[in-house]
């Protein structure tokens, strides 16, 4: 068994699309399409259910992937906080921490809380915690 991928419900999936691109290097994995019809109703439990689905690849891998869809109707919710129950972010590692949270808040996204050393003197971890474009939680680390 492995993880196949990572799903992420936008209401703008071309704007999240392009976030994750610009922002963390990924790539298409295949062209954009509508998932819809009787089948996409039955397997996902809702009716008339049309998608928007875009195919994001994460850098240096192929799987898992980054799933985004745009559902013809969706239901808001408030803003995910870092301890809520469920799903919780995704994380990045990345060479320049700040560098990556200077283009987050660039490309509409914010930071939630500070940069903060989890490592020791001679052993620093960086981690921040940050939002997307749609408010969902990334994490930032810096070996």
């Amino acid at each position: 068994m492995k993880l196949a991928h990572i799903n992420l419900v936008a209401r703008d999936a071309e704007a999240l699309a392009a976030f994750y691109v610009n922002v963390f290097q990924c790539e298409h994995l295949r062209e954009p399409r509508i998932l819809s019809g009787e089948k996409v109703s039955r397997g996902n439990g809702v009716s008339n259910s049309e998608i928007y689905s875009i195919w994001l690849k994460f850098p240096g891998i192929d799987v898992p992937f980054l799933e985004i869809h745009q559902h013809n109707v969706t239901h808001d919710r408030s803003l995910p906080r870092v301890n809520e129950l469920g799903f919780g972010h995704l994380s990045f590692q990345m060479e320049d921490i700040g560098i990556v949270l200077s283009a987050i808040t660039n490309a509409g996204g914010s930071q939630i809380g500070e940069i903060t050393d989890f490592g020791t003197s001679d052993k620093p971890f960086l981690i921040a915690y940050t939002r997307d474009p749609e408010g969902n939680v990334v994490e930032l680390e810096q070996p």
